[in-house]
């Protein structure tokens, strides 16, 4: 498969030690990452440029909208909070899935169909220890674990009629495929694809207006678009190593937002790819979905 350039631009500077969490967020017209060890979310408007940053007060790894638009449920390094920005920061706690392991924090969610929260977890300190999990948060805020002994969960994506989701764990270069029954919990578990360490290793994904499968690879410097069967349809190169995640968003969703990290590059990586640690943007031939909301 050929690389393909769709000549990414920088839009914020090369400053993230781990940036994730891309989300488009429609109401307001902005994007809206985290940097994990930066312990902050950002927001940024591609109408004015404006720049925004709040400190978290600790590891956040995601937002996710609420179906009632008041706030933001978010990942912290504890487990779930509900998380307003503005007028000011302020936060309630959730949840602790992980309670019984501080050094595990949570790495990657989205929502489903039926507005519940699926969030994976990794643990921080030593990745090698299978203590991630991945688990499903419920709208009354009842939560259950679906799968455990995961190295490090990442990138979910779920199918828009609810009826499956694919799941990462990057420790092992594989994507798995789930279904999902009619109460929207997980049914039988494959293997979707297998990566090699010359491809990377998969993070972040989204899915397209048409049903493919976009997915950001570490180690990788690129963005790899597939079809739901895992046949790789073109690649595309990023000026970063360490590609984290990937989202549409703009007026038509056809704008391509990427985050990257800087996070463990030795200076000589880091002068190959100056732009390590930024977050690009680039137009897509192809729209995609509003991501789901959690209530």
């Amino acid at each position: 498969m050929d690389l393909i350039e769709m000549n990414p631009t920088p839009i914020w500077p090369a400053e993230l030690q781990l940036g994730e969490g891309p989300l488009w967020h429609a109401a307001s017209q902005r994007l809206f990452f985290v940097d994990i060890l930066g312990c902050a979310v950002h927001a940024w408007s591609p109408a004015t440029l404006e720049r925004q940053s709040w400190a978290m007060p600790e590891r956040v790894g995601w937002l996710i909208p609420r179906r009632d638009g008041d706030g933001f449920m978010a990942g912290f390094q504890s487990g779930f909070v509900r998380l307003w920005l503005e007028p000011h920061v302020r936060w309630e706690p959730v949840a602790q899935p992980h309670a019984a392991y501080p050094s595990v924090r949570m790495n990657d969610a989205k929502a489903d169909l039926r507005g519940n929260l699926w969030a994976g977890s990794m643990d921080n300190d030593e990745p090698s220890l299978r203590r991630g999990q991945l688990v499903r948060l419920a709208p009354d805020l009842q939560w259950e674990v679906a799968d455990k002994d995961i190295f490090i969960a990442n990138g979910p994506v779920i199918a828009p009629d609810g009826t499956w989701m694919l799941h990462t764990d990057s420790y092992l270069n594989t994507i798995y495929r789930y279904s999902l029954d009619d109460a929207g919990r997980l049914g039988h578990k494959s293997v979707w694809r297998v990566f090699s360490d010359a491809e990377g290793t998969p993070d972040g994904m989204t899915m397209d207006r048409d049903g493919n499968l976009w997915v950001a690879f570490w180690g990788g410097a690129c963005i790899r678009q597939f079809t739901p069967s895992a046949e790789c349809l073109q690649t595309c190169s990023i000026p970063a190593l360490q590609v984290t995640s990937v989202c549409f968003g703009g007026d038509d969703l056809r704008t391509l937002f990427v985050t990257t990290a800087r996070t463990g590059l030795s200076d000589a990586m880091l002068q190959l790819y100056p732009l390590s640690g930024s977050v690009f943007s680039m137009p897509s031939a192809v729209g995609g979905v509003l991501p789901m909301a959690f209530g």
